[in-house]
């Protein structure tokens, strides 16, 4: 009986150390999935961004933030290693989220304080506002397009671990790369929801977000004719980011398309019908 106990035993710290392995190798294969790193699991909804042959996968909510911190440099005509800069922070700060808690009053995609003269609580949860916010203090740093990341970044506001910021500079090139258009069909998403379509909704975001734009629309069709070649991927990338919200099926920027797939990343392939260079046409649901 004896024996038969201590194998019971032997057995059950066996299962046990195996469920914690399972455990383990499940949790880091996350991590890395979500940093891109280890491959998706079949049909997961995610979008990624490409630059320089590197790639960075964002949840959809991710995408709908980063879409927004980096449209806003692109309305404000700042260099994209603007947008760097504020995706690492906010990577560093929230992983791009808009949180409503933080530590102490820090709220909002840059855990901004209220207390610190940053905006109201009501104000920082605005992610135009807190982008804003963000890049007026960016600008007033001594060579903030020079100088290194982590330094700049802790120079804007104060962060309990600012060597961190630098760990997020390549993911936050890659997506500053490709949303604002520097590195065409550079930005991809596989959304699963099909939500209704909501032409009306998209283009009110796209001028809220990049400003007063020459923009046409017929029913579910939306045709912008941006002012360069870059600026036409930046507005068709964030269709793309944004394909959840306002249901993007199909973007084509001047001879390049992308449309929605059930159940693999679209790729970027020649379009149907070309359009002009700078020129954007976005359809929907």
């Amino acid at each position: 009986m004896a024996r038969t106990g201590g194998n019971a035993r032997a057995i059950g710290v066996l299962v046990t150390a195996f469920l914690l392995l399972g455990i383990a190798v499940l949790a880091v294969y996350g991590i890395l999935r979500d940093r891109g790193v280890a491959p998706p699991t079949p049909g997961q909804q995610r979008c990624v961004a490409t630059a320089n042959g590197s790639s960075t996968a964002l949840s959809l909510d991710q995408a709908h933030y980063a879409s927004i911190i980096v449209g806003v440099s692109v309305r404000r005509d700042l260099p994209p290693r603007a947008a760097t800069i504020a995706l690492a922070t906010a990577y560093q700060e929230t992983g791009i989220r808009n949180l409503d808690y933080g530590d102490r009053d820090s709220v909002g995609l840059f855990q901004q304080r209220p207390s610190q003269g940053w905006g109201t609580e009501k104000q920082l949860m605005d992610p135009y506002y807190a982008a804003n916010k963000f890049y007026n203090a960016l600008l007033k740093v001594k060579n903030w397009s020079t100088r290194d990341i982590t330094e700049v970044a802790q120079a804007v506001q104060r962060s309990a671990y600012p060597e961190a910021c630098r760990d997020h500079e390549a993911d936050a090139r890659n997506v500053a790369s490709a949303l604002t258009g520097h590195s065409p069909g550079g930005f991809s998403c596989l959304e699963r929801e099909g939500n209704p379509g909501k032409p009306a909704a998209l283009a009110a975001a796209l001028t809220r977000t990049f400003g007063k734009l020459e923009l046409e629309r017929t029913a579910a069709i939306l045709t912008v004719t941006a002012d360069s070649a870059e600026h036409a991927w930046a507005y068709g990338s964030f269709a793309i980011a944004n394909s959840r919200m306002y249901g993007t099926v199909e973007v084509v920027v001047a001879a390049r398309q992308w449309r929605t797939d059930a159940f693999n990343l679209p790729d970027w392939t020649a379009a149907d019908d070309p359009i002009g260079k700078t020129e954007v046409r976005i359809t929907v649901r």
